[in-house]
């Protein structure tokens, strides 16, 4: 069996890098700009299965690059989607908590309605949408504060922070679902070779930590971890962002994940320890 994957230099990405069984397209080998050129590579490649880890993730930058934003996360998932349906593929589309409202307290469920509230957020909803509209055997994968050694996440950008400065105010109130992007690629290429199997269980699916945190919180279990004498003071709105807003709810159940693939929600809390001391390494050796 083998997996194309869309997004070389994304946390998962990179996590997947030397799977012999997966094959990793970089932004020069696939540039979501061009979703006529991604089909395409779906169409000749000759796997068995595709993930897309790939996006637009600048959530502020979404908000005057539109068009950008529209092209990557929708109209290339949608290109992506029907070259695979059309060579009878599963994909697997890995999406975000921000198409959510972020209204109440309680795990958002796949089916809950989504009502983004950004630029970012829509442009993933409308990727998710297309993706289901090509009719091919798929799974939307949606996920939340993802986070590893590598790449832009929240993990390296409070250590950041807390290099720089030795108090930091964050908000107690937006709430998350910290995801190990190790966990999330391994989940991804589970789901891959379920669906491979299985196409009955397409559909969209939430994977991510099982405890909900806030801001404020996964920061101060960062700097434990870390080590590191950072005071952290609860805000009721965070000064963390500066651009689009922000849902104050993305933590996301998944029970439904568990429950088809069998995939338990991943401890964050005790990944945490080993990540902080890796992201640490891989600064010093840089």
């Amino acid at each position: 069996m083998t997996i194309l994957l869309f997004g070389a230099s994304s946390q998962v990405g990179q996590l997947l890098s030397d799977r012999p069984d997966v094959v990793t397209l970089s932004r020069a080998d696939a540039d979501l700009r061009d979703p006529a050129r991604c089909a395409r590579i779906i169409e000749t490649a000759r796997v068995d299965a595709v993930i897309n880890a790939a996006a637009f993730t600048d959530i502020d930058g979404a908000e005057t690059a539109r068009a950008t934003a529209s092209v990557v996360n929708a109209r290339a998932p949608a290109a992506m989607a029907r070259a695979a349906a059309l060579v009878g593929i599963p994909l697997v589309h890995l999406s975000c908590a921000e198409v959510f409202s972020g209204k109440g307290r309680l795990p958002w469920r796949p089916e809950h309605t989504p009502a983004p509230i950004q630029v970012y957020g829509a442009s993933r909803l409308s990727g998710e949408e297309a993706v289901r509209a090509a009719g091919g055997t798929h799974a939307i994968v949606r996920t939340s504060w993802v986070h590893s050694a590598h790449g832009h996440n929240v993990l390296r950008s409070v250590l950041r922070a807390g290099r720089a400065r030795r108090h930091l105010t964050l908000s107690n109130a937006e709430q998350g679902s910290p995801t190990p992007a190790a966990a999330l690629a391994d989940a991804a290429c589970h789901i891959a070779q379920a669906l491979i199997k299985t196409p009955s269980k397409s559909g969209t699916y939430h994977y991510a930590g099982r405890e909900g945190v806030s801001r404020a919180e996964f920061a101060r279990a960062i700097f434990e971890a870390a080590e590191m004498d950072v005071a952290v003071a609860n805000a009721a709105a965070s000064s963390w962002h500066h651009g689009a807003p922000r849902p104050k709810n993305g933590q996301l159940d998944a029970s439904l994940t568990k429950e088809v693939f069998g995939l338990e929600p991943p401890d964050w809390s005790t990944t945490l320890p080993s990540l902080v001391r890796l992201t640490q390494a891989t600064r010093r050796a840089a």
